[in-house]
């Protein structure tokens, strides 16, 4: 997906660290829409990042001013706006918006959204995200990417089960095989996290399928595994036989190298802070999940719930392994 730069200096505005954190951290999860062709990104007014709800709505309506943004930038930053005027309770204003996105791109405007909506939320403000996410679905009715979207969303604030009713609408109404892989892995994450860890294991591998290349298929093994072991399934093996003569030397390859018995923990811990992929994505926090999961698979509850913990401090709360290591948490 193109940098919006501009947009990331909104997001972290209305967001907050977290919602950059959590960016980073799931990064490598190859389930977004690759808007390659998006055209150029442009910074703020002034160079900054606005501070407060006006001057965030005054910044967004000088950028959509300009002619020259891209259908995708333009689609991008209604999306925001969208949900700046129903964080201030001008509904009638954000429908506008969403109704301009239509327009302005018509094939894809929901997909521009559904990416921008679980981020939003990230500040705090889950219920106007979920507002603008419903009124989009007013006008696209059934459409997968938005009702992901709404179930990222609920994950957030810990409604796995309304998570799982979304997704599985979303599956339903799935037209493209990367509706249906989203749509899977993210099932996944909420059945993971009401334990219903054999479908989550059986969404994770299903979302596999048509991935072309081994790095566009580490997230889902990863997370396969996660539910394997927790399943009682031999995860290692499967792992194993995915990997095959794979390189593990780009990160997140050290993790499954960690995984499959190649590595130590400290020595993952190294890469975590010292690779500079895994800096710039935040390595620390699915290393220390993963070191948990690897704990789980060996029945050491408390290094387990050591590293749950400190996936926890790691972890933005919209990152999946956040969630995820609340719910095992739980379980201990």
């Amino acid at each position: 997906m193109t940098p919006f730069v501009g947009l990331f200096a909104v997001v972290l505005a209305l967001s907050g660290e977290a919602s950059a954190q959590r960016n980073a951290t799931e990064s490598w999860d190859p389930t977004a829409r690759d808007f390659s062709s998006g055209g150029s990104s442009r910074g703020l007014p002034g160079g900054g990042a606005p501070t407060g709800p006006n001057a965030t709505l005054d910044s967004l309506n000088k950028i959509l001013s300009a002619s020259q943004l891209s259908a995708v930038d333009r689609s991008m930053y209604l999306s925001i706006r969208a949900f700046q005027f129903s964080r201030l309770g001008r509904e009638a204003d954000s429908q506008r918006d969403i109704a301009e996105m239509g327009r302005v791109l018509p094939s894809d405007w929901q997909v521009v959204m559904s990416l921008a909506m679980p981020s939003l939320a990230g500040g705090g403000d889950r219920a106007a995200a979920l507002r603008t996410l419903d009124s989009a679905l007013a006008r696209k009715p059934g459409d997968p990417s938005l009702m992901v979207a709404q179930a990222q969303v609920n994950m957030q604030i810990a409604d796995f089960p309304r998570a799982l009713g979304l997704l599985d609408s979303a599956l339903a109404n799935a037209k493209t095989e990367g509706e249906r892989r989203g749509a899977l892995f993210f099932r996944g994450h909420a059945n993971f996290n009401l334990g219903n860890y054999a479908q989550a294991a059986d969404d994770f591998g299903a979302s596999l399928d048509g991935r072309p290349t081994f790095r566009s298929k580490i997230a889902p093994l990863l997370w396969r595994y996660a539910a394997q072991v927790r399943a009682k399934r031999d995860a290692r093996a499967t792992l194993a036989k995915e990997v095959g003569a794979e390189s593990l030397n780009e990160w997140p390859g050290p993790i499954v190298r960690f995984l499959l018995g190649k590595g130590t923990a400290g020595e993952l811990e190294v890469a975590a802070e010292s690779d500079d992929a895994a800096k710039r994505t935040n390595g620390k926090c699915p290393a220390a999940f993963f070191i948990g999961m690897d704990a789980v698979r060996r029945g050491d509850k408390q290094k387990a719930r050591e590293q749950f913990q400190l996936a926890q401090a790691r972890c933005p709360t919209v990152s999946e392994m956040n969630w995820a290591a609340a719910s095992e948490l739980k379980r201990l």
